[in-house]
């Protein structure tokens, strides 16, 4: 899973974090472990006093990592590779002064070429792909939307070596607990086979493969669904990884038979007050309200709920369990809707219909910040000040905005700083 989840929600840290159950796995035997035919990225040079520093930490956690079932052999040998990457600290540590419009971000992540590629792929894997369907009973075109969304379809796996840069990350990042944890899961991997050091690659902060996984999500949901022994997600051929990304959505709560959800009308006096996760309804019930599919037909079978990600003036869509389960693979509205459209157009049904209020100014990461801090000092938020807003500042915002009797929305602007500086 791509770690710039890490950037969106801490919940997913935790669940991340949550994933350390091994897989209990012996090396296998025969041909070596799978192999990336990517070369590595070159780690800059390091300060003495940062490699030094690393290397006592190797030094150092190599009895926790025994301690968690890593044999002697596997730590020595996986972390000789060790070593410090100013770069990975970088890449940690940078924010955006800007963050991009859920349209913008849309725009990105359900492309013409990345619908037409993923067509491609589609026609070129529709009878493995229908394997895998129906194995986990994730449709093959969602499954193909999160390849495309992690990777573009496998053309950006990442080409940083793991170790070094988890190991970096453990001993000198923000959350080092978890990337200790991760590095663990990395060692656990090397030691069961599926790979090895040297070809374990990935982004910066772990993710690995095709689909993007972390190494305790890997452990806890990578297949074997080629049969040959590995749970291969770094080669070229994706099938491993696309079956490992259905079973990982299979295990987090996708509902065979069932669709993500659908852009939908609101009638003109829907309460906003029901916007939002925290609001589960039969689809019965908000047809009663009103609420239509656009493009006409029933509202999709269960129960859900109604999300407006640009506030009153953009697209509202039903949601079901099965779009809270693409949030498990990342906890993003704007990823999970990424994925249930670039879906939609890979299988060539349309896209949001909606209009998207285009016109409004991106606020600054200091100005969101400033609204999660004045929504604190008004007791509406309590939070992190982080600048990132997800579903606990939206319910904030819906909070305040309905206390000062305006469209509660949960769509934070530069009206609604205004409206807070008062």
């Amino acid at each position: 899973m791509s770690f710039s989840r890490i950037f969106l929600s801490t919940a997913l840290i935790g669940a991340l974090a949550s994933c350390a159950t091994p897989m209990s796995r012996m090396p296998v035997s025969g041909p070596g472990p799978a192999q990336s035919p990517v070369a590595p990225a070159p780690i800059p040079a390091a300060a003495p006093a940062d490699e030094a520093g690393l290397q006592r930490f190797v030094q150092n956690f190599r009895s926790r990592a025994l301690s968690s079932g890593v044999s002697a052999a596997t730590y020595d040998r996986a972390m000789r590779l060790a070593r410090y990457n100013p770069e990975v600290i970088r890449l940690d540590r940078r924010q955006a002064e800007f963050s991009r419009p859920v349209w913008l971000y849309l725009d990105s992540a359900v492309s013409d070429v990345r619908i037409t590629t993923g067509q491609q792929k589609l026609a070129q894997l529709n009878p493995t792909l229908a394997r895998i369907e129906a194995q986990y009973g994730v449709p093959r075109e969602i499954v193909l939307a999160v390849w495309g969304m992690e990777s573009n379809f496998g053309a950006n796996r990442g080409k940083m070596q793991i170790i070094p840069s988890l190991a970096t990350l453990a001993y000198d990042g923000r959350r080092g607990e978890m990337f200790q944890n991760q590095l663990i899961a990395a060692l656990r991997i090397l030691q069961a086979g599926d790979t090895d050091a040297e070809h374990m690659l990935g982004s910066w902060a772990g993710a690995m493969g095709h689909t993007q996984f972390m190494p305790t999500s890997y452990l806890e949901y990578a297949v074997d669904f080629t049969g040959d022994g590995r749970r291969d997600i770094w080669s070229e051929d994706p099938t491993d990884a696309l079956a490992s990304t259905a079973a990982y959505l299979a295990r987090n709560g996708w509902q065979r038979g069932q669709t993500w959800g659908a852009e939908v009308q609101l009638p003109a006096n829907f309460n906003m007050g029901l916007v939002g996760k925290g609001t589960r309804r039969s689809s019965g019930d908000w047809s009663a309200q009103g609420v239509r599919r656009i493009g006409g037909g029933a509202l999709p079978s269960g129960n859900g709920s109604i999300i407006m990600p640009a506030g009153a003036r953009g697209p509202a869509f039903f949601i079901s369990d099965n779009f809270r389960s693409i949030l498990r693979y990342n906890n993003s509205d704007n990823y999970a809707l990424g994925v249930a459209f670039l879906g939609e157009r890979i299988a060539g049904r349309p896209g949001i219909q909606g209009n998207w209020p285009r016109s409004d100014r991106p606020l600054s990461t200091s100005e969101r910040e400033e609204i999660q801090q004045r929504l604190a000092q008004r007791g509406f938020y309590q939070g992190e000040i982080d600048g990132l807003f997800g579903s606990a500042t939206m319910e904030s915002v819906s909070a305040f905005q309905r206390s000062i009797g305006v469209t509660p929305d949960g769509y934070p602007t530069s009206v609604l700083l205004d409206q807070l500086r008062r």
